[in-house]
């Protein structure tokens, strides 16, 4: 078949004249239909690409890689002429490339350096439906840029399975186009149970599942597997199987070498098993597969809230994209899918993916925004917004990383312009940096290449492996880093053998997935031209975990435990394997919320480095202050003038003075604790909140007397007055309270309070009734009944304009009725009341009803 049969080309006219007309356009059209390869190829030939390139956006370096070089083959010319590609440290392009197959975050800082996008004629964007946050914040870009200085520019955005009529209304005026493809069915099976991978290695369970398979279909294998230590554990144990003797085994993956990567796709002579990981679920097709094995799993970007970073984490796929690695033994004939968990487990998955704007840390992209003069982060306009607290997370962060401005909207320092040089988290980003200036980039590269995947130091071990520890490593007192770091040195002395690794507590798979993270970040630090020094003093190592980690500063509370105060108002526990017990200050790399009993959260801090004053003012002299801070001491109950020296908001040391408080913020502390309950007004009774009931009625009631409702707010203001002059809660204790309040009203108003409506009243007996004023509803008049009899409706207040609901009492003060209509009371539920209380209370006077 020649790549002109694709089922793509059916929309080849439609795609032209809606280029032509509207400049954007949405493809939809299922895996395998050729949108990927050949799209491009018709922009090319059809001289849209004349004055200028297509940039074809891929999610995965490995696509972006091969696509390019399979169109370049169909194209007749070399791979970095007319079509390249440029993924992050690699790049095969030159003056001649007119298609350009690229990485999200590529694009994304070009649009950073170069707004205009000179010399870029069409964007594509491939498999917009991974949902990418790099992927969402280019489309919003590229919108943005087109509706303003660049109309000219066409945008494509091409998807398998995400519903378009979201994206086609967010980009228009937009066309929709699409392709149904051509597969052959695919016969799904699924194992009886889930297999536990922590206790059986999903390798076995593959490789079992290849054997049944092999029999089913006359085709290669593609098995998926989430990443490069499951995929060669599963190639060892396909090519050691007997049954499997026939098949030729491939890896396929972005760590391979590019020969490796093209001798998996490549045709070949006989059957063969490629184990992939999702490369091989969307953007490539590779030709020849009749039968799938599927563990279900993927690595996946994820914010890791304890280390304050992205992380990527194995976890289950959702059921689309179990979907479209199964269409992938449908291509070219019927094919077999075997998915190695239960028929229950696959529907209890999530229907989609979420997207990753709603599940990563959007420090890096925000960061990316601000270099390309979007300041306003809340204001731009996303595909799908990120939760509010997320990007207050993110720009705050990057604010205390010293990347963009503190206040305002935030804008991009120079410090923020030099990290974005640098592929990583902003906050290795700036660690780098540091450690550039101070000669130990090599070591902070390790470092950041530790905390990316698992914690291979296991935690709560036996005391002979404590013990074992520290006869090798020794006694460590400055960082855990430190220690993390010599237990992966040990691992890789010792080849990540188990028996070796299992004797000192350490995770040999974890500590084994360390060394190629490392030899990547070394690489981009060389290409930078940073100090790669490795023989400096543990000081200046810890120096740049500060820079990296300051939003994440402790002061210890007390010696005689290890609770913590945090920058940003939070306290937390050090952990109590951290080697850094003995420190007063420290900043925390993992800050974990752990649920204890009765649903509390504990706060732990682990990953601990010492930290020293001295290196906060070298570092970030302008967080550190000196100021005199007013404050309620709980010891002395006053309050007192403090000398506090603060990191941001953190206190580091505070001192009392002799100063006066000035007289209104000590009334507003004081008032704050006043209606906490925390200090007590002796003379605020219950008096005094029934008059100011009172006074709500009054307002609520007699609008025309204008008399102002006491609110909430208001009630404190008033506290603060009552306050004004004292500096401790012995002085308040006997302060007079109704003074003040009866400020609040004019003196016609006061006046007038007591005649409209009155705490008690006298009934005709000569006996007096309380009367209760609620915030809602009617006055409640109280009385026996006895008291009552004989009292008619036109009782009332307010000067003869308010009704009173009748709460009618028996001899023993306790009620029996409640009305609003004391004459229907009287003709009718009187005379039951009457005979109950008649027999309790013999002595006391019951008139008869009117009818008896």
């Amino acid at each position: 078949m020649t790549p002109t049969d694709l089922p793509i080309y059916e929309l080849e006219s439609a795609l032209l004249a809606s280029l032509e007309e509207q400049g954007r356009v949405v493809v939809s059209a299922p895996t395998g239909s050729g949108k990927s390869t050949q799209i491009p190829r018709m922009l090319l030939r059809h001289g849209l690409l004349n004055t200028g390139e297509v940039i074809v956006l891929q999610p995965r370096r490995l696509a972006a890689r091969m696509l390019a070089q399979r169109v370049a083959q169909e194209e007749g010319s070399a791979l970095g002429e007319i079509v390249g590609y440029q993924i992050r440290l690699e790049s095969r392009v030159s003056a001649r490339t007119k298609i350009r197959y690229v990485t999200e975050g590529i694009l994304l800082r070009k649009m950073s350096f170069d707004p205009t996008l000179k010399g870029v004629s069409v964007l594509v964007f491939d498999e917009f439906h991974e949902r990418h946050l790099h992927g969402d914040i280019t489309l919003a870009r590229a919108k943005q840029i087109q509706a303003t200085i660049r109309p000219d520019l066409k945008i494509v955005v091409m998807s398998a399975t995400l519903s378009a009529d979201t994206l086609v209304k967010y980009l228009e005026p937009c066309s929709h186009i699409e392709s149904v493809g051509r597969s052959y069915p695919v016969d799904i099976s699924y194992l009886t149970r889930s297999p536990n991978f922590d206790r059986e290695g999903v390798w076995d369970v593959a490789t079992q599942g290849a054997v049944d398979l092999a029999t089913k279909t006359d085709g290669d294998l593609l098995v998926f597997m989430p990443g490069a230590y499951e995929i060669g554990r599963t190639v060892s144990a396909l090519e050691s199987h007997r049954a499997l003797k026939g098949f030729e085994v491939f890896p396929l993956h972005g760590e391979l070498a590019p020969e490796r990567q093209d001798a998996a796709v490549r045709p070949g002579t006989g059957r063969k098993i490629i184990v992939s990981t999702n490369v091989a679920e969307t953007s490539l097709t590779i030709a020849g597969v009749t039968g799938v094995i599927d563990a279900g799993l993927a690595r996946m970007a994820r914010f890791d809230s304890r280390r304050g970073i992205n992380t990527l984490l194995i976890d289950k796929i959702s059921r689309a994209s179990a979907d479209q690695r199964a269409g992938r033994a449908g291509r070219t004939q019927a094919g077999q899918c075997l998915r190695l968990w239960s028929e229950r487990d696959h529907a209890d998955r999530p229907a989609y993916e979420k997207p990753e704007v709603h599940r990563v840390d959007l420090a890096e992209s925000v960061l990316t925004l601000k270099a390309s003069g979007i300041d306003r982060i809340d204001t731009f306009p996303w595909f799908e917004a990120p939760e509010p607290a997320a990007r207050e997370r993110a720009e705050q962060l990057l604010a205390d990383l010293g990347a963009t401005e503190s206040h305002g909207d935030r804008s991009i320092t120079e410090m923020g312009k030099r990290m974005l040089k640098f592929p990583a988290h902003p906050r290795y980003a700036r660690m780098l940096l540091e450690a550039d200036q101070r000669g130990c980039a090599k070591v902070v590269a390790l470092m950041a290449a530790l905390t990316q995947g698992r914690n291979f130091l296991l935690r709560d071990v036996s005391g002979a492996i404590d013990r074992a520890r520290d006869e090798r490593w020794g006694n460590e007192e400055s960082s855990d880093f430190f220690r993390l770091m010599r237990a992966w040195e040990y691992a890789h002395e010792n080849r990540y053998s188990v028996e070796a690794c299992r004797a000192l507590g350490v995770h040999a798979q974890g500590a084994r997935q360390v060394g190629p993270l490392f030899a990547q970040l070394l690489k981009i630090t060389e290409k930078e031209g940073l100090s790669l020094a490795e023989a400096v003093p543990d000081s200046e190592i810890c120096k740049c975990i500060l820079a990296g980690f300051s939003d994440q500063l402790a002061r210890r509370l007390d010696r005689g435990t290890m609770r913590c105060e945090l920058v940003h108002n939070r306290r937390g526990v050090l952990a109590r394997e951290s080697s850094v017990q003995e420190a007063g200050l420290l900043v925390a790399a993992e800050i974990s919320e752990i649920e204890g009993r009765g649903g509390e959260l504990n706060v732990l801090l682990s990953m601990a480095t010492a930290v020293e004053e001295s290196w906060l003012a070298e570092l970030f002299p302008d967080d550190l202050r000196e100021t005199n801070t007013v404050i309620y001491d709980e010891d002395t109950r006053r309050v007192i003038v403090r000398r506090e020296r603060r990191f941001r908001d953190l206190v580091l040391e505070s001192k009392a003075t002799a100063g006066v408080p000035p007289e209104d913020a000590a009334a507003r502390l004081l008032a704050i604790r006043v209606q906490s309950g925390e200090i007590k007004l002796k003379t605020w009774t219950e008096a005094v909140d029934r008059w100011i009931t009172r006074v709500n009625c009054l307002a609520r009631f007699f609008p025309e007397l204008e008399v102002s409702p006491l609110t909430p707010e208001d009630r404190l203001m008033l506290v603060e007055q009552i306050c004004l002059g004292s500096f401790g809660a012995r002085e308040l204790k006997d302060k007079p309270v109704m003074p003040v309040l009866k400020d609040w009203l004019r003196a016609e108003q006061l006046a007038v309070i007591d005649d409209y409506l009155p705490e008690r009243v006298e009934l005709p007996n000569g006996r007096r009734a309380r009367i209760t004023y609620g915030e809602q509803g009617s006055p409640i008049l109280s009385a026996r009944v006895q008291d009552v009899i004989g009292l008619t409706n036109a009782f009332t207040l307010g000067i003869g304009r308010l009704a009173v609901r009748w709460e009618l009492l028996a001899p023993n003060q306790r009620p029996v009725q409640l009305t609003d209509d004391l004459d229907g009371f009287w003709s009718g539920a009187y005379r039951d009341v009457r005979a109950q209380l008649a027999g309790r209370y013999p002595k006391h006077n019951w008139p008869p009803v009117a009818s008896d």
